[in-house]
């Protein structure tokens, strides 16, 4: 077994022990229809509820909601 593992770079049991990543990407999708999203970040830990933000549409030309939803 120790010849399987020699060309490892860590030890086995610190790959084991490694942390889950806290913050997760989210899609905003626009509340004007337009099909236009944006990409962020939120940490899930402490924001637990949906994310909305008013940020610019392109394609409405105007500044409108912007609502999370999962990323396909």
């Amino acid at each position: 077994m120790q010849a399987d593992l020699a060309g490892a770079r860590y030890p086995l049991f610190e790959v084991l022990n490694m942390a889950k990543a806290v913050t997760i990407k989210v899609k905003l999708v626009s509340t004007a229809d337009t099909g236009f999203y944006y990409v962020a970040k939120k940490n899930s830990r402490t924001m637990t509820d949906k994310l909305v933000k008013k940020k610019y549409d392109p394609v409405a030309r105007k500044h409108v909601e912007f609502k999370e939803s999962k990323i396909k």
